[in-house]
């Protein structure tokens, strides 16, 4: 059995509420909230290669990744999609279901076989309607990600952009 085997068998054995509870996104979180939060989770697995969100559809959950690597890509729509991050255990996967229009931004695809947590974002909203400090928390957290995100896919979006150039300049030599 190779170790990623293992790990993986080692993690989806753990209860639910331990898992939630020692994931590094939600750590510092309240009982009461980590509470709340096992209520509308999931243990879930993606085989290697499986598509997990899909860009421009209705987003209603999240993930929490416990091992394994997700590619999240964008532009699909115009060509060759773009990896614009590669995401892994301790990360977040998925805050557009916390903000309306609630449609993804990226495709998610794993890239190995990876386990996550699966929240139930419809659910979680609800919660964070009656707890504003779940909601605050939650917010604090994914906000992070979202600039992560945002940046890497600038970054990306550039490097794109400035290799599009040059192939084109070289066109003309």
């Amino acid at each position: 059995m190779d170790t990623q085997t293992k790990t993986n068998t080692k993690i989806e054995t753990e209860p639910l509420v331990a898992r939630v509870t020692l994931h590094p996104f939600l750590a510092g979180m309240n009982r009461a909230q980590l509470a709340l939060l096992t209520d509308c989770a999931m243990a879930t697995h993606f085989k290697k290669g499986q598509t997990i969100l899909r860009e421009g559809e209705f987003a209603n959950r999240f993930y929490l990744i416990e091992s394994g690597k997700v590619a999240l890509e964008s532009g699909a729509d115009f060509g060759e999609p773009v990896v614009i991050e590669t995401i892994g255990p301790g990360d977040l996967l998925g805050w557009s279901w916390m903000f309306p229009p609630y449609i993804w931004q990226f495709t998610a695809r794993a890239v190995e076989s990876t386990t996550a947590i699966f929240f139930y974002g419809t659910i979680l909203r609800e919660y964070c309607e009656k707890d504003h400090s779940l909601g605050y928390e939650l917010f604090k957290r994914m906000s992070v990600v979202m600039m992560k995100r945002l940046q890497a896919a600038r970054k990306q979006m550039l490097f794109v952009h400035v290799r599009g150039a040059s192939l084109e300049s070289s066109r003309f030599c």
